[in-house]
């Protein structure tokens, strides 16, 4: 760990936006998986959530198809997953979460209404069905992105990336990437993680608390 690369990773933590993430339900597709991580890194999401594939594995999440795509984005947005996404939904707005589902219905409306400085998730459907009507129904909005073309919806990264990118601009304008939004215990935790990320396990393993780092990242000594 040289200081320049601890440097980058607290700087990188202290615009990370704990109350932005998105919920990908059932996405299949390792590509989009990976695009998705990768634009939530950009804008500063700290951890994102997932809903495996119907009858499949969400292999792309261990494999090494989804670290070659995604740019090393998977170091460092964990993803959570869950086993139902109605459950998922409901367990985010538990937590405080607005949940816009991309999804066209009688009450959607454009994805720019509405106000992303809020704890937003952001719900994306599976490439061939969009959000299921239950998981739609369970969310706090349905969200669209007006479309003037043949075709009646964007990839589902591309969708991602055009939404986080309004929530990004939102709370830029808010001020909300000028001071960090993890307490002073969460960003030490996320810095020796991201720091040390094969430590790290081993620490968690053993029920330890993890050493506090210097303002180089090194390991002070007990």
């Amino acid at each position: 760990m040289t200081p320049e690369r601890y440097a980058k990773i607290l700087r990188v933590l202290s615009k990370r936006q704990p109350t932005l993430t998105v919920l990908m339900d059932e996405v299949n597709k390792p590509h989009n998986l990976s695009a998705i991580v990768r634009t939530c890194d950009a804008v500063g999401v700290l951890q994102a959530h997932a809903v495996p594939p119907r009858g499949g594995k969400l292999a792309a999440f261990d494999g090494h198809t989804f670290e070659a795509t995604s740019g090393s984005a998977h170091k460092w947005v964990p993803v959570q997953r869950h086993d139902h996404t109605v459950q998922a939904v409901q367990a985010l707005q538990a937590q405080g979460f607005q949940v816009l589902a991309t999804h066209l219905s009688q009450r959607s409306v454009d994805y720019r209404e509405l106000d992303y400085t809020r704890p937003t998730c952001v719900l994306l459907g599976a490439e061939k069905w969009g959000v299921s009507d239950e998981a739609a129904d369970a969310a706090d909005h349905n969200i669209i992105i007006p479309m003037f073309g043949m075709v009646q919806s964007l990839n589902v990264s591309v969708a991602a990336a055009t939404i986080l990118f309004e929530a990004q601009r939102q709370r830029l304008a808010a001020g909300l990437y000028d001071a960090p939004q993890l307490t002073p215990d969460e960003l030490r935790r996320w810095a020796f993680e991201w720091a040390y990320p094969d430590l790290a396990p081993e620490y968690r393993a053993r029920g330890e608390t993890y050493p506090e780092l210097d303002d180089h990242g090194q390991i002070l000594s007990a």
